[in-house]
């Protein structure tokens, strides 16, 4: 069988993750959304995007496929029902469709005549931003039970302060010594090749993925997760990094999600509580406004490729585009559009030009190339996020 995951209805209250990726490569607990789906299917999948995203993700369809609405995270009982799936067969919870069987001489889809299979279990769907982070220790322990099934972990250094071994599970070259291990509130997983430095403090549930790095003396709150080949020092409590983006020094991050490429220059901290306690409101582009999230804590949302520099101060519940470069004193507003060039004294545009020497030059360091479809992909969103931009 082949299977398609669709980006859905949700995907502009997923922005701005979903400028750069498919709903489906939004990285929640240990493992991609995407990733969730092939471990358990064991299959590869493609998706149904936006048709600027389609030369990087391109979908593949067959005679017979199965499409899989990508904000929802599968489950054993939610892939069982998936497999025995048949034609003119659609899987719903409650009104969302989860799942349908087409064929590739279907020109139009009207669910109304499929036969509805309902999924009555708890599942973890990505719908808004701060699902993310918010769900995150539900995903980090379900991947956590699902990748160490039936496996035996690396043996924990001696060196270490272990509290509830039995929820650490270190993988083949991983480095950890002298770090404190609290897995009593949550699972620690360490990923492959992976290390923790001397004097850090943790406690679960964490996802270290692979090649991502502890700092010396980091202190890592549950529900963490530190995605491939990122780098984070100081304090984070509840944030999801999704992959070669670094928090290298000491400042706090906490209830934020980062995307890829990021850096949070040193002291860089985020308020993740307002001082009269009051639900925080967020920017969403779907609907032009800030929000309600039903979060009394909510911190940072950063797309892919922005920065900060040293000493910079974010206010709670702040959203910034793709492609932001933020410094200075004082706080700058709680939306910065993509392509921002300044802060709290104001903001120019980032040229792309300028932007796009800078993504060469940090994912050259990681030996990976800045292709044209990167270039393709960031300039349209340039173009698209105009809107939002004074000058």
């Amino acid at each position: 069988m082949n299977y398609i995951l669709f980006d859905g209805e949700n995907r502009n209250n997923l922005l701005p993750f979903t400028y750069t990726r498919p709903v489906a490569d939004i990285r929640i607990g240990i493992l991609t959304i995407r990733e969730k789906w092939e471990q358990f299917l064991n299959s590869t999948t493609t998706s149904v995007t936006e048709e600027y995203l389609s030369d990087k993700f391109p979908m593949v369809e067959l005679e017979q496929n199965v499409m899989l609405n990508a904000s929802y995270c599968p489950n054993e009982a939610l892939v069982e029902m998936v497999l025995n799936l048949k034609e003119n067969q659609a899987i719903f919870k409650d009104e969302d469709v989860i799942a349908f069987f087409t064929k590739d001489t279907q020109d139009d889809i009207n669910l109304d005549a499929y036969e509805a299979l309902e999924f009555n279990e708890d599942l973890i769907t990505v719908k808004q931003t701060w699902d993310i982070f918010s769900k995150n220790e539900a995903a980090i322990k379900a991947d956590f039970n699902f990748l160490t099934k039936d496996r035996v972990s690396e043996p924990i250094p001696k060196s270490n302060n272990i509290i509830a071994p039995e929820n650490i599970f270190i993988e083949e070259g991983a480095k950890v010594e002298f770090a404190t291990l609290n897995a009593s509130s949550g699972p620690i997983y360490i990923g492959k090749d992976a290390e923790i430095m001397e004097g850090s403090l943790v406690r679960g549930p964490l996802a270290l993925c692979n090649n991502g790095v502890l700092k010396l003396g980091a202190k890592i709150y549950g529900a963490t997760t530190i995605g491939p080949y990122s780098k984070v020092g100081g304090e984070v409590s509840n944030s999801v990094l999704f992959g070669y983006s670094n928090k290298g020094h000491d400042g706090f991050l906490g209830n934020s999600v980062l995307g890829e490429w990021c850096n949070l220059g040193a002291d860089t901290n985020n308020s993740n509580l307002k001082n009269n306690y009051v639900e925080v409101k967020l920017w969403n582009y779907q609907a032009n406004r800030f929000t309600k999230t039903g979060l009394q804590f909510c911190g940072l949302i950063m797309g892919d490729h922005s920065k900060t520099g040293i000493n910079t101060m974010f206010n709670t519940g702040t959203v910034v585009g793709v492609n932001a470069n933020i410094f200075g004193s004082g706080f700058p507003r709680n939306f910065v559009p993509s392509y921002s060039w300044g802060g709290a004294n104001g903001f120019i545009t980032y040229l792309t030009r300028k932007a796009f020497e800078v993504a060469k030059v940090v994912m050259s360091r990681r030996k990976i190339e800045f292709t044209a479809q990167d270039e393709a992909i960031l300039t349209h969103v340039f173009e698209e996020t105009k809107q939002f931009r004074k000058d």
